[in-house]
């Protein structure tokens, strides 16, 4: 499956370019309808619309449209209703004219004074009339469903760019951790060294003295000199990074919904290079656990769009 990333924008209208038939390519009669998508990282699906007056009533079906394909992520849609030329003169049903007419009588028997409606009056009303705005609901779903779909190949676009970048990072934090490994054991047998000449000057001086210290200090020698490899052992540390870094490449081959299952891993990375960078021992250990935490840092940021 494909990574997605939660960023990413889509826009479409019906009757715009791409349309099969001359009558797609017809804007609706009372006018032309624009939708808009917009969505940025969240740790949760959080839907927003922003809809005209005569939309408000599909925003249910709209929202079961999003669900069924988006499962994370701040998505805003907006759509709108654009008058057309063509959309100006809006025949009214003769079911409309009676209506219109009944009610003026009414009115005018209440308000003699009143005037009459005027052509422009009923085609006003007739451009607003109710059945009109219901007609509304095909459209909106149609534009709506290909917007989505649009926005679904920007999302993984988006996400294909960041599944290599982290590819590339790991690739990087598989270098540190090779180079860290060897360094352990080089520092452990350097600093056993200096044990052991502490302790053989220590026997210089107490065989200078005349004094039974010999066994004392060579106890206490190899006391410190098994602290101190103890202490910069980072083995197991090295050995759950690169578990890590084997899941994460695994979770980018798999796709799908991974994005909270990388940022958890990612977490588990930065303890790792802080818990190496705290057992260092050498200026070399220390910068490679700087570098580290700087690649996971970068990571965590791109972790955070990935649904």
């Amino acid at each position: 499956m494909p990574v997605y990333s939660m960023t990413g924008y889509a826009s479409g209208q019906n009757g715009s370019a791409g349309s099969h038939s001359e009558a797609d390519a017809r804007p609706s009669a009372a006018g032309r309808l624009g939708v808009e998508i917009r969505s940025v990282n969240s740790r949760f699906l959080d839907l927003t619309f922003k809809l005209p007056e005569e939309l408000r009533q599909h925003e249910t079906a709209l929202r079961e449209l999003l669900t069924g394909k988006l499962k994370r992520g701040k998505v805003e849609v907006r759509a709108a209703i654009e008058n057309t030329a063509q959309a100006g003169v809006v025949e009214p049903s003769v079911k409309l004219l009676q209506r219109l007419n009944g009610v003026q009588d009414g009115i005018k028997a209440w308000l003699p004074g009143a005037r009459e409606l005027s052509v422009a009056d009923v085609l006003r009303l007739a451009g607003g009339d109710g059945a009109t705005r219901g007609d509304w609901g095909p459209d909106l779903l149609d534009v709506a469903g290909k917007a989505l779909e649009a926005l679904m190949s920007a999302r993984q676009r988006e996400g294909a760019r960041l599944a290599k970048m982290l590819e590339a990072h790991l690739n990087q934090l598989r270098a540190l951790v090779q180079q860290a490994g060897p360094l352990v054991p080089q520092l452990v047998e350097q600093q056993r060294n200096r044990f052991l000449e502490r302790w053989q000057e220590a026997m210089g001086l107490t065989a200078g003295t005349g004094g039974t210290l010999p066994e004392a200090a060579q106890d206490r020698a190899l006391t410190e000199a098994t602290a101190f490899a103890i202490r910069i052992d980072v083995a197991e540390e090295l050995t759950r990074l690169n578990s890590h870094l084997d899941e994460i490449e695994r979770l980018l081959k798999k796709g799908g919904e991974i994005g909270k299952r990388l940022d958890f891993l990612i977490q588990e990375l930065h303890r790792e290079a802080n818990t190496l960078g705290s057992k260092s021992a050498a200026l070399e250990l220390t910068r490679i656990g700087v570098d580290m935490k700087v690649l996971i840092e970068q990571m965590r940021e791109q972790v955070q769009n990935i649904e």
